[in-house]
């Protein structure tokens, strides 16, 4: 049984390393740091390499632990979480593919199968849930610094439980992570709640380039480099953006362009209240996601991403 397969790996390794995807959500840092407060009960040593992330997110236990780097070259054992391929993995030439043996945890239902041992179950709203069903199994002590990254993960993951693919047994998982101490009220607040005043200044800018599109069942705003350099953001300052686009009135996909540093395009963000599945969006242009929330990637332009996702997202809505 791969679970068994994956703890056998996991006592048998001297070094570990925790891997997750470009450009680290919350269910992708708390998944990560939750990895290693587990396996750190196993008496191992683990890196979690997470070269930038939203310093939002310092607040979880043990977020003063993660690297930008690895402190070795090549591990026992390399572990990625919430990734669905190897090109979104943040270190997987270095470490990830190098390393002797793999495994990867997902939840994601388009996932490349990538690793020596995978354990996706798409069932699950958020990668952390996935891990405390792992953990459980394998008898783990859910200790108050593990079941707040676990509860952190499965918050920002399912927008405070109120997205697709939430089940009773998240429900029943969130009330054994209170019950350990995690505080939902204040994760709540920090990590939906709070914004800077560069995300509020985004705010403004999207808002004052929103586009309706096929009599207003899209709404598609941009950023370009220059307003997150004119406006001094960190990672995470757009985080929630898309969002408030898919909950203006008539909206069905919401659609944020976000320039790309070096890439000479766009990043694109979309989401919906799953009557359109915008993974499937996504997929025709080399992404992937969730049904309610997906994201690519679009060379070119402002205008020729905009087609390109436009046109998209047009052939969907005509199904």
């Amino acid at each position: 049984m791969t679970l068994d397969n994956i703890l056998e790996e996991i006592k048998k390794a001297q070094n570990i390393v925790v891997l997750t995807h470009e450009s680290p959500d919350g269910d992708a840092v708390s998944s990560s740091l939750s990895v290693m407060h587990a396996v750190k009960q196993l008496g191992k040593k683990v890196d979690v390499i997470i070269p930038e992330y939203s310093k939002d997110f310092n607040f979880l236990p043990g977020a003063e632990l993660i690297l930008k780097e690895g402190t070795i070259k090549n591990y026992d054992l390399a572990i990625s979480v919430d990734c669905t391929d190897l090109k979104r993995l943040v270190g997987s030439k270095e470490y990830f593919e190098t390393a002797k043996t793999t495994i990867e945890v997902d939840h994601h239902s388009v996932n490349a199968m990538f690793a020596d041992y995978s354990y996706v179950d798409p069932a699950a709203p958020s990668c952390c849930q996935v891990l405390i069903a792992m953990f459980e199994y394998y008898g783990v002590e859910i200790t108050k610094d593990l079941a707040t990254c676990i509860l952190t993960g499965i918050i920002t993951d399912t927008g405070g439980f109120q997205w697709g693919g939430v089940t009773p047994e998240t429900f029943e998982f969130a009330a054994e992570l209170i019950r350990k101490g995690a505080k939902i009220k204040e994760i709540c607040r920090i990590a939906l709640r709070k914004k800077s005043k560069a995300h509020c200044e985004l705010e403004k800018l999207v808002y004052n380039r929103l586009e309706y599109i096929e009599d207003g069942k899209i709404a598609l705003a941009y950023l370009t480099l220059e307003d997150y350099k004119n406006l001094n953001t960190e990672m995470g300052d757009d985080e929630g953006l898309v969002e408030m686009l898919r909950d203006i009135e008539g909206v069905e996909v919401a659609v944020l362009l976000k320039e790309k540093e070096g890439t000479n395009g766009f990043k694109i963000s979309l989401r919906s209240h799953e009557t359109v599945n915008v993974s499937d969006i996504a997929l025709l242009l080399g992404g992937g996601g969730h049904r309610g929330a997906a994201g690519c990637f679009i060379a070119g332009t402002v205008e020729q991403a905009k087609t390109k996702i436009v046109n998209a997202i047009k052939h969907e809505l005509e199904k």
